[in-house]
């Protein structure tokens, strides 16, 4: 479960819960598929500081970021270090990227209290990826000084920056720039292929929500901030939601008084287990929207949440592949009051 994307990345990773501790034997080398087009250095990446060149082809990746292991593993590289979000992945890879890493053992390390610095420096790495890190320029001089290093696109909020700008950094810096703009294409064009079999999605309203009230409050989603996953079939988020929007990059809060702004078409809840469903039902106000009295709502299992919160190619693939039959459900009125997902 996530709160507002506003909030330090340390309420984020402690309310998710922290990640593995198991440190690797020995350090997995970067590695690219055989059938991978060659990689062409240097490469010089510009992003939200500046500009960064890598001057030939990484060997020791650090992941500073949330979510940027999936893009790394997907093109062809294994990084010698990971960052924990939430969920307790092993060495914080997802079920969608687990075959991609193998029997790696990165070291996983966490950004609950800010960068773990010194523990960077001993991985003694060549390049440090944190598209999606919250970093700031004090954390950008202090980790370019040990390796050369990539941060979000220029204008982007701290943290959840669209996914293919973060992907077309990332797969520049590893020297793959073309292979990057296939992954984004290729996720587009499967999500145009379901649209067009899907034409009913055309025009519905969604909202996107997480799985529960905190502090008398709900966090949805407004249109740009993660919701690719629907737009790309046809869906236009909630309108309501726009006017709500305090900042660029953070979710939209709503109190259980106002619960009302959240009705649409579809509903999609990113739920983790059936007690999750039972507590939102628990708000009067919940059960008087006609997306839950129409069955127009979904709730999903934990990996298919943690899916849609990722945004990345290789988790917007799964997504697309898991969430899709559900929203045909919804939009037929038929989806059942259960986690779907698996």
């Amino acid at each position: 479960m996530r709160l507002s994307l506003a909030l330090a990345a340390a309420a984020l990773l402690a309310l998710a819960g922290c990640g593995s501790s198991e440190e690797p034997e020995a350090q997995p080398s970067a590695t690219s598929t055989p059938a991978a087009a060659a990689e062409t250095f240097p490469q010089t990446v510009e992003h939200k500081f500046g500009s960064t060149t890598v001057p030939k082809k990484p060997e020791r990746i650090v992941i500073v970021g949330l979510t940027e292991q999936d893009t790394v593993l997907e093109l062809g590289y294994t990084p010698v270090a990971t960052t924990e979000w939430y969920g307790e992945q092993p060495y914080a890879v997802w079920p969608w990227a687990q075959a991609l890493l193998g029997d790696a053992k990165p070291t996983v390390l966490t950004n609950s209290d800010g960068f773990d610095y010194e523990k960077i420096a001993t991985l003694r790495p060549d390049l440090i990826i944190g598209t999606n890190a919250g970093m700031k320029q004090a954390d950008y001089d202090k980790l370019s000084k040990l390796a050369p290093t990539i941060a979000g696109p220029k204008g982007s909020p701290d943290y959840f920056s669209p996914w293919d700008q973060q992907t077309t950094l990332i797969a520049q810096a590893l020297g793959k720039p073309e292979e990057g703009a296939k992954l984004i294409q290729g996720v587009k064009d499967a999500y145009a292929a379901a649209a067009a079999e899907n034409p009913e999605f055309k025009g519905k309203t969604a909202t996107f929500s997480q799985n529960a009230f905190y502090d008398g409050e709900l966090y949805v989603y407004p249109d740009g901030l993660s919701t690719d996953f629907l737009t790309y079939l046809g869906f236009v988020i909630n309108p309501k939601l726009t006017p709500l929007v305090k900042n660029v990059g953070e979710q939209v809060a709503v109190s259980a008084e106002r619960l009302d702004v959240i009705d649409a078409d579809v509903i999609v809840f990113a739920t983790e287990k059936a007690s999750d469903i039972a507590a939102l039902k628990k708000e009067p106000t919940f059960g008087f929207l006609s997306a839950v009295k129409g069955k127009h709502a979904v709730y999903t299992d934990p990996t298919l949440s943690g899916a849609m919160y990722f945004d990345t190619p290789l988790a917007l693939k799964y997504t697309l592949e898991k969430l899709t039959p559900a929203l045909k459900d919804a939009v037929a009125g038929e989806s059942p009051e259960a986690l779907v997902g698996k």
